[in-house]
C-alpha cells in the first residue's frame, strides 16, 4: 500500500529530462535529502550514483538477470530498476547543480557525431 502523503508522478505522460530533473530534486528535497551539510557533498553523490550502476551490475549478474520483479511492499526490484535509480540520482544531482543536462547531452551527441568509427577504441 502506498503512503497517501507521497506524490505520484503522473502517468502515461512522459517526462523531458527538465521535468525529470525538476522531479527528481524537488522529491529528494520533499524527503529531506538536503537537510544535512553532508547532503551538498557533490563527490559523495557521485560515488552514490556509482553505488546504483553497480547495484544494476549485480542484479544482471544474478539470478533475475534483466528481468525486474516486485519485492516486499511492492517496491520494484531489478536490473531496469537499478538503472533507473541511477538516472534519478544523477537527475537529482544536476537540479542541485542547476545544469541543463538537456542542452549538454544534445551538445555531446552532436559531437559524438563527427567522431570516427569507435574513435581509437576496440569496443
Amino acid at each position: 500500500m502506498t503512503n497517501p502523503e507521497d506524490k505520484a508522478i503522473e502517468a502515461p505522460r512522459e517526462l523531458t529530462i527538465r521535468e525529470m530533473i525538476a522531479e527528481a530534486y524537488g522529491n529528494a528535497k520533499d524527503k529531506g535529502f538536503y537537510a544535512t551539510a553532508e547532503a551538498t557533498n557533490v563527490p559523495l553523490k557521485l560515488a552514490l550514483i556509482h553505488a546504483e550502476v553497480s547495484e544494476a551490475l549485480e542484479e544482471l549478474r544474478g539470478a533475475h538477470g534483466v528481468e525486474d520483479w516486485e519485492g516486499a511492499n511492492g517496491k520494484p526490484e531489478g536490473f531496469a530498476v537499478e538503472l533507473a535509480d541511477a538516472v534519478i540520482r544523477i537527475a537529482d544531482l544536476c537540479g542541485y547543480l542547476k545544469i541543463d543536462l538537456t542542452g549538454v547531452i544534445i551538445r555531446k551527441m552532436r559531437y559524438n557525431k563527427t567522431r570516427v568509427r569507435l574513435h581509437g577504441k576496440k569496443f
